[in-house]
């Protein structure tokens, strides 16, 4: 069987793939990978086509967009990687047929009801929650939670560790115990 047909992968497999994509990045460009500086950049450049002032005077945002003088790259592999994340989604669906087409899940609708217009406002705020917490953390689950315990940092096992509770409790509170129940 193709591998890439396959519905489920070995997470041991994807592991190390992953791990041999973080060597790769670390050998030819010095860096973790990491997602969540992506939205800064593009919030950047678009803030920077309207208010370039702003932008100049804000250094939070010229760490990643550089200067007027001394501008850096806005698209670069991490943007690239982003980008490329939703497309190599499709075909992995596609090429494993194993596309799941619920627009709302049997578990949130025990629990919530039958609203589309809910599902998607209560998953975008959580993203929006997600990522604001990304940046007051300097990096996303993919840059502390795979890097840094790819590097065997202690903040990034420790915050793995916080990750999985905090999802634990979070799907308790949302859920309640009946949640854990359905099948």
């Amino acid at each position: 069987m193709n591998p890439l047909a396959k519905p489920r992968w070995s997470p041991y497999v994807a592991g190390a793939l992953i791990g041999v994509l973080s060597w790769i990045t670390f050998a030819t460009m010095d860096k973790a990978l990491g997602t969540s500086t992506t939205v800064v950049r593009a919030v950047g450049v678009a803030e920077r086509a309207i208010a370039p002032e702003h932008v100049a005077n804000n250094a939070y945002l010229t760490k990643y967009l550089g200067t007027p003088e001394k501008p850096k790259p806005w698209f670069e592999w991490q943007f690239a990687l982003v980008l490329m994340l939703p497309v190599g989604a499709f075909l992995a669906s596609k090429l494993s047929k194993s596309r799941i087409k619920e627009s709302i899940p049997d578990l949130w609708r025990a629990r919530f009801g039958d609203s589309k217009a809910k599902r998607w406002a209560v998953a975008f705020a959580g993203g929006a929650i997600m990522l604001f917490g990304a940046r007051m953390a300097g990096g996303c689950t993919s840059g502390h939670g795979l890097s840094g315990t790819l590097q065997l940092a202690v903040s990034g096992w420790l915050f793995t560790a916080a990750l999985f509770a905090a999802g634990v409790a979070t799907a308790y509170a949302v859920y309640g115990k009946k949640g854990a129940d359905h099948v």
